[in-house]
């Protein structure tokens, strides 16, 4: 997991912020319960007994942040939160001096302002945590087994764009920075 997580946040931050949510809520569906994470997630990995000890050493450790961050229950870890601020930061930016980005947002902008509407007064975050929530809300819909609205489909493809572009733009950015 830890791996795959790496790997992620790599290549595709956004994709990494949307696997984080779905492992925060993994440990959550066993309220933090260690032995049943061990149990029921990390004793079904088809792996040596070697990597099941550093998956069940990963998803503690990710438990124990949540603990010490007091997200056990709901929020996100402050990495994720950081990560989501950086890449609202290069959104703003984007839209600035990048006309084909400001075509992309322009698209994506109804389905926003939708969503904020609908959300009746809750504070849903920046416009890129609701991109990355409406992405994840997808994704739990088909994991769940749930229908899927072609609205659904045409906001996801439009928020998908956009955190795709701040993806590309924000590991140029770490890429620049590291050398």
């Amino acid at each position: 997991m830890q791996s795959v997580a790496e790997n992620k946040k790599s290549q595709n931050i956004a994709e990494y912020i949307i696997y984080m949510y779905q492992m925060e809520d993994l440990i959550r569906s066993y309220q933090g319960d260690r032995e049943e994470i061990k149990t029921f997630v990390v004793e079904k990995y088809p792996v040596s007994e070697k990597e099941k000890r550093e998956i069940a050493d990963w998803y503690l450790a990710l438990l124990d942040q949540m603990e010490d961050q007091d997200i056990l229950t709901k929020g996100h870890l402050e990495e994720l939160n950081s990560l989501v601020s950086e890449l609202a930061q290069i959104h703003w930016n984007q839209l600035k001096t990048d006309p084909v980005y400001f075509e992309a947002y322009r698209k994506a902008k109804p389905f926003i302002l939708e969503t904020v509407m609908q959300a009746e007064g809750l504070d849903l975050g920046n416009e890129i945590q609701i991109c990355l929530n409406g992405v994840y809300g997808l994704l739990l819909c088909r994991l769940l087994g749930k229908k899927v609205s072609d609205e659904q489909l045409k906001s996801a493809d439009a928020y998908g764009d956009i955190l795709s572009t701040l993806s590309y733009h924000y590991k140029v950015k770490n890429s620049i920075s590291k050398n």
